[in-house]
């Protein structure tokens, strides 16, 4: 029996722009549509692009699914993801419309945002950002970690608005959530499958095997540990607070500038994991740092400390455990997304990063999961955190 092949990334490419030209011809019928450079990504294909002499980033999004799992054929074959998103491309509810959406509400809202141009037929279209991103500015002054991180929280304060909680709830994207994303990669046994073939394109057979090893056993952990009882109601999250999807382009004292929102109802932490997150992650797969990477630990200590400053007794407890779940499930997460890639998806630069110190991050994972597992309070089980990326991020 004839089987069709599963989808190429070099074919999905080629539709991808093809829809984008298509979505460009439906909205600026009169302007003609250059595109620029692809920017690699593993959750959809964007492409920089020039719309009449303006500058714009245009994203199509597969099924609203990552790229590595449209490869891996999580959606079926070359054909069937064909067909599918064909449909899923006119749907109302696609992924990318919820974004276009999602970022018109925080324009109105007053949160700074790379603004939406343009929406049609799958294909979002957004005004570029320029400057600097908080990575790029903690990387390249460590002593200002703290008053970074917490003025991009504090930027986001009117998340809570009734007319972006509406918003939210008419329009949200919780298949980007954390935990939700755990779930579904290592669910059963299609999960212990996963965690088989990690590295199998991207390290050699003896780092694979070590990998495949301590993720298994840190996955373990997680799946019990994340059963713990919620911290309070949820609230609305960015979801996809990233270091670089934070940009300052009038300078590090003023505004922030957001990107690729993913707004949900969530824990309260949920934000809060997720930059510390990517920035321990930034920091131990590509310490470049003008200063010492005690430096940014400390300051990311301090603005965790920040946050907690309301809370006491249980409910700071709760809040700190909820916190280093979510961190270590974000860190297994983007790092086995990473070593599944398959060789022939372009990954962004600081991918390679991460792949490269996958032992290291798996010891992390290790070393900090083992207590929390164990039962350690988590005040002990922060600080020892804190110790372990200290010496982790200085080798």
């Amino acid at each position: 029996m004839h089987r069709t092949p599963l989808p190429q990334a070099a074919d999905l490419f080629a539709l991808s722009a093809d829809r984008i030209h298509r979505a460009a011809a439906d909205l600026w019928p009169c302007e003609p549509l250059t595109l620029g450079d692809h920017v690699p990504s593993v959750t959809g294909y964007v492409h920089r692009a020039s719309i009449g002499g303006r500058d714009v980033f245009a994203k199509d999004s597969i099924l609203g699914l990552s790229l590595v799992s449209v490869l891996r054929g999580v959606a079926g074959d070359r054909d069937m993801v064909r067909a599918a998103q064909a449909a899923y491309a006119t749907s109302p509810a696609s992924l990318l419309a919820r974004e276009a959406a999602q970022l018109r509400a925080l324009d109105a809202s007053g949160v700074r945002v790379g603004r939406c141009a343009g929406y049609a037929a799958g294909v979002l279209f957004t005004e570029p950002v320029t400057g600097p991103t908080l990575a790029n500015l903690i990387t390249k002054d460590p002593g200002r970690t703290y008053d970074l991180l917490s003025t991009a929280v504090a930027a986001l304060e009117s998340l809570q608005r009734p007319q972006v909680a509406s918003q939210v709830d008419a329009a949200s994207i919780p298949e980007r959530s954390i935990d939700g994303t755990f779930r579904r990669k290592f669910n059963g046994v299609s999960g212990r499958l996963y965690v088989e073939r990690l590295g199998l394109d991207r390290v050699d057979e003896r780092r694979r095997r070590n990998v495949a090893a301590v993720v298994g056993a840190v996955v373990a952990r997680l799946l019990k540990l994340r059963l713990i009882p919620p911290t309070g109601p949820a609230v609305i999250v960015y979801g996809d607070l990233k270091p670089e999807h934070v940009l300052f382009p009038d300078g590090p004292t003023e505004a922030p500038v957001f990107i690729d929102p993913s707004l949900a109802r969530g824990p309260a932490c949920h934000d809060t994991a997720k930059l510390v997150s990517r920035t321990f992650l930034a920091l131990l797969a590509a310490p470049h740092l003008d200063g010492p990477a005690s430096t940014v630990v400390d300051g990311i200590g301090e603005f965790v400390a920040g946050r907690m400053r309301t809370l006491h007794g249980p409910a700071r407890t709760l809040w700190l455990r909820r916190l280093l779940v979510t961190w270590l499930m974000d860190t297994v997460n983007i790092l086995s997304t990473y070593l599944t890639a398959p060789a022939t998806l372009p990954l962004p630069e600081h991918a390679q990063a991460v792949i490269d110190r996958s032992e290291t991050l798996c010891s992390l994972l290790d070393l900090v999961s083992a207590p929390l597992a164990a039962g350690t309070d988590p005040e002990t089980a922060w600080r020892l955190a804190l110790r372990t990326v200290s010496r982790a991020a200085d080798r």
